[in-house]
């Protein structure tokens, strides 16, 4: 499975690298692209939350756009 995120401030590759490695923690999660431009989010893998992932995005320091 394959969920799209919108989210919000990130500017750089250290904001990339932030958001990566906060959802890679999530379990369930095999795969996390970041798209800068558009702060598109590509979360791929199996049995994890919307809830989940927002968490992992606001630990990082960021905003998911709803």
């Amino acid at each position: 499975m394959t969920k799209n995120y919108v989210v919000e401030g990130m500017t750089c590759e250290h904001c990339r690298s932030a958001v990566e490695e906060e959802i890679s923690e999530v379990v369930g999660t095999q795969g996390v692209d970041v798209d800068l431009t558009s702060g598109n989010v590509a979360v791929t893998g199996e049995g994890f939350s919307d809830g989940e992932i927002i968490a992992a995005v606001e630990e990082a320091g960021y905003t998911v756009r709803q």
